[in-house]
């Protein structure tokens, strides 16, 4: 059967995460791995979450085992609205929509606001599961280069005004501006502001991703953009993937009612509801005091793997490595000197036993050809050495053979 010739022109332009194909070629036991974007399973907080199961199981079992609404249960949504507050974002409850992981608030974005040959704004790099949720919607992406400081947003304007010269008006500028996935960078508040005032000034929408936010191991916190927000223009999407556990899949957009009112039709379609079980545990959870007491534990957990491996890069690397330090998250960014092509190195790596993600993946434009995304919050101190070791060594022989 010709099943081609029956599939729709949106499957066609479908695409294979790059890292989700990947991640099949790390799970041999001896590849130390940095590919995949894993909390470490240590931090899994196992003992508190049997007490917190058998809490709910014995005061609202029924209830919690049962469909819930598309918007997710009230007591969930008014605990994260409180928990907005903290952060400088207004919202009540009805401005917060439940979804199954942030992917799943990225695809239903692209649904209700993406239609083919529409142009958005991202990132260069940007998180690979965003340019597949919105590719699958026959999109155009225009990029805009990073610095140490996130999207220079000085040449977003300029690139908006090039558009309009072309009568083309993005859909939304997509930013990830916290512990940046993968770059690692943060958005300085300076630069948060302009963002809102450029949304503002063009009439635009701003998606906010904030994964890692709370992930912070140096410094101070700086405020979501949607803090900075009076019109409603910015929709702000995080995750308990990264500060709970990513087994429960549970994620949250914030955004205007008008705005989850139409998120919430578009993911009746997708699932129903999100997960009604999880929503109890992750809402007991939080209401019991443990959440903040484990996003610390968390913190102290990642804090000296992030050190070993910035350590590492600095022994084992070429001496022209650029990998800065980040703050916070989960991620270190590295880029190599010379001509090496990480994409076509990604196998002598597997040889080597170890694994990252090459840079490519994360440009809508062809970049990031000497560039890899390395993740430290999964391996151990010691795999950790032991693989930035192996990983040099690759480097250092394609490095001979491209002179």
């Amino acid at each position: 059967m010709n099943l081609e010739r029956l599939f729709s022109k949106r499957t066609r332009t479908m695409r294979p995460s790059e890292i989700r194909e990947l991640l099949k070629l790390t799970q041999q036991p001896d590849i130390i791995s940095f590919a995949g974007g894993l909390p470490n399973p240590n931090a899994f907080p196992i003992n508190e979450l049997q007490d917190v199961v058998k809490k709910v199981l014995d005061k609202d079992g029924k209830l919690a085992l049962q469909y819930g609404p598309t918007e997710g249960i009230r007591a969930l949504r008014n605990t994260l609205a409180n928990r907005c507050a903290k952060d400088g974002i207004d919202a009540t409850s009805d401005n917060i929509l439940i979804t199954t992981g942030s992917q799943q608030g990225l695809d239903v974005l692209g649904r209700i606001f993406l239609d083919p040959g529409d142009t958005i704004i991202v990132e260069l790099p940007t998180y690979l599961g965003a340019i597949n949720a919105f590719r699958a919607y026959e999109i155009n992406f225009e990029g805009i280069p990073l610095d140490k400081d996130g999207m220079q947003v000085d040449l977003l304007e300029e690139k908006i005004k090039e558009l309009q010269k072309k009568g083309i008006v993005p859909k939304f500028i997509y930013v990830v501006p916290t512990f940046q996935n993968p770059a690692g960078v943060v958005m300085p508040e300076s630069r948060r502001k302009k963002l809102v005032d450029i949304a503002n000034d063009y009439d635009l929408i701003v998606i906010e991703d904030d994964p890692y936010g709370k992930l912070i191991y140096e410094g101070e916190a700086v405020k979501p953009i949607k803090s900075f927000d009076d019109e409603g223009r910015v929709i702000y999407l995080s995750t308990f993937s990264k500060i709970l556990a990513p087994g429960f899949r549970l994620a949250w957009i914030v955004a205007s009612q008008e705005l989850i009112r139409k998120l919430s039709v578009g993911k009746q379609a997708l699932d129903l509801c999100t997960n009604t079980f999880a929503q109890f545990i992750a809402n007991e959870f939080i209401e019991s005091g443990y959440l903040d007491l484990h996003i610390m534990r968390i913190i102290e957990m990642y804090r000296p793997k992030r050190d070993k491996m910035i350590e590492a890069i600095k022994k084992y690397f070429p001496p022209d490595t650029i990998c800065h330090k980040p703050r916070g998250g989960m991620f270190a960014w590295a880029t190599i000197p010379g001509n090496i092509d990480t994409e076509e190195m990604f196998l002598d790596a597997i040889k080597e036993k170890v694994a990252y993600i090459h840079g490519k993946a994360f440009y809508v434009n062809g970049g990031g050809a000497n560039s890899m995304r390395l993740n430290f919050s999964y391996s151990s101190e010691e795999l950790i050495e032991e693989g930035i070791r192996r990983l040099g060594r690759v480097i250092e022989r394609k490095l001979k053979e491209s002179k």
